[in-house]
């Protein structure tokens, strides 16, 4: 194990956390806060303890799967401490355990929030809380990838580790070009949100830190009532951007090339935008009688439907008040989640297609025992390996999640209580049902229950492996 490029890394972590934690600092200058002085503090024993780790270089530069697994998982967790310590030196969240949470749920873009009084916080904590979002929507190891030169596939290594979805890609030869490419796409498509939010007369301040919360996917609002507030026009663009930020970007690539029928041609991408219209449709009609017209029924669908799939969690009505298929076609969609390679979380559409098509594959070979069958996706042949991966991750899925539900059961909680909030951290969406849907929040568990979801919103966001292969005893071997 090649300790010390780990501890490089994290250094390097360190200080572009630094760096960024300076734009609340701004925000605390421009507002008259003294609550950015945590912040100020923060950032600079973030960047001492960056540049004690980054002042020798590591001689040996190459790391592989094992490194790269590690470094990713370690370095969410020091990115999570960090950033959950202006919460608790601003005196706002007063428990670590509640303040972790916080950090947590904000940089794997889950918007799960134990906070009862949103609009109770200052300007700069506020949007430190939703640019952890935006932070951690395309990765900051992703970025690192950008500034670091490594050799010998360390860079892939890094992005597999991080990046969702069962198949992880070059966009171009180099890696690191790949990772300028989806930061740059990321980044325009955040701008042009933001330029759609203000021409709906939205607030800078909101419109940044809603842009923040779309991008990420994230969700953390800063109204009590999370969107509901909002005009008409503003919840559209929120909805369509959540649904965009939601898809593959892979696909806006090809697009980018000139090879639009290519796009639209990627399995993935019509799955999921296939899910979301019937989705739509059904609540839309399931729901009517709770709304004065069909349109205003379908514009409140829509957006909870783009909301949950793509794991964002921002809330225009109280979803929890809709009738129960409506209510069920929701936490369907939490658990299918939005596509590989984009922001959003859950189980991902390419994994259920996959599983799908080897369901399908099988129940063909019991019928026709000599038969050759390929499971294959947009035209090439998925390698046995992938599908292999993906069988593996759905076990390990399944026995956190009812491991999850079992341990946050102790706190005697209802049963679509626990199993919502179990599913809203681990597939990183934020509001549950009930006691954790929208009109509630994750204060009324025990902190024991909360290290559970801490724990469910890490490996969600880090496709389970990484943060697993922490407890692993061969891990810490040096071999």
């Amino acid at each position: 194990m090649n300790y010390s490029i780990i501890f490089y890394i994290i250094g390097w972590i360190l200080k572009v956390e630094a760096a960024l934690m300076l734009l609340p600092c701004g925000v605390a200058v421009i507002y008259g806060e003294r609550d950015g002085i945590g912040l100020a503090a923060t950032a600079a024993v973030c960047l001492i303890l960056g540049i004690l780790m980054t002042w020798k270089k590591s001689e040996n530069q190459i790391f592989y799967a094992a490194e790269g697994l590690v470094t990713v998982a370690l370095s969410w967790l020091v990115l999570s401490v960090a950033g959950a310590v202006p919460f608790v030196i601003s005196g706002y969240i007063t428990n670590p355990v509640d303040a972790l949470f916080e950090a947590v749920s904000g940089f794997t873009t889950t918007g799960a929030s134990i906070l009862t009084d949103v609009e109770a916080l200052p300007y700069c904590l506020l949007f430190w809380r939703s640019f952890t979002h935006w932070i951690g929507g395309m990765g900051v190891l992703v970025f690192l990838l950008i500034v670091l030169p490594m050799t010998g596939g360390s860079h892939m290594n890094l992005m597999k580790a991080e990046s969702p979805g069962p198949i992880v890609s070059r966009l171009v030869p180099k890696v690191q070009s790949t990772a300028k490419i989806l930061y740059g796409i990321y980044i325009v498509l955040t701008i042009v949100e933001l330029v759609f939010l203000l021409a709906g007369r939205m607030p800078l301040f909101d419109a940044l830190a809603t842009s923040f919360g779309t991008a990420g996917t994230g969700g953390f609002g800063i109204k009590n009532d999370s969107m509901a507030g909002y005009s008409p026009y503003i919840q559209n663009v929120v909805t369509v951007f959540m649904i965009l930020f939601g898809i593959n970007f892979n696909a806006y690539f090809l697009i980018l090339m000139g090879k639009v029928g290519q796009a639209l041609k990627m399995e993935e991408v019509r799955a999921y935008l296939l899910v979301i219209a019937a989705a739509i449709a059904l609540i839309s009609w399931n729901s009517l009688e709770l709304f004065s017209s069909l349109g205003e029924s379908v514009h409140h669908a829509a957006f909870q439907v783009g909301s949950i799939i793509t794991t964002t969690g921002f809330a225009t009505t109280n979803f929890d008040l809709w009738p129960q298929l409506s209510r069920s076609v929701l936490v369907v969609l939490m658990f299918i989640g939005a596509c590989a390679g984009s922001t959003g979380g859950g189980i991902k559409v390419s994994r259920l297609i996959i599983l799908a098509k080897t369901v399908r594959k099988e129940l063909i070979q019991m019928v026709h025992p000599h038969a050759v069958k390929k499971v294959k996706m947009d035209g090439k042949l998925i390698e046995h390996e992938v599908v292999r991966a993906t069988n593996v991750y759905m076990v390990a899925y399944v026995l956190i999640f009812v491991f999850s539900c079992l341990l946050v059961s102790l706190d005697g909680q209802s049963l679509v209580t626990n199993f919502t909030a179990v599913a809203a951290t681990f597939n990183n969406i934020g509001p549950g049902l009930e006691m954790v849907g929208p009109s509630g929040n994750f204060q009324i568990f025990s902190n024991f229950a909360k290290l559970v979801l801490i724990f469910d919103m890490l490996a969600g966001r880090l496709e389970i492996f990484p943060i697993l292969v922490l407890f692993s005893r061969e891990t810490w071997r040096r071999f």
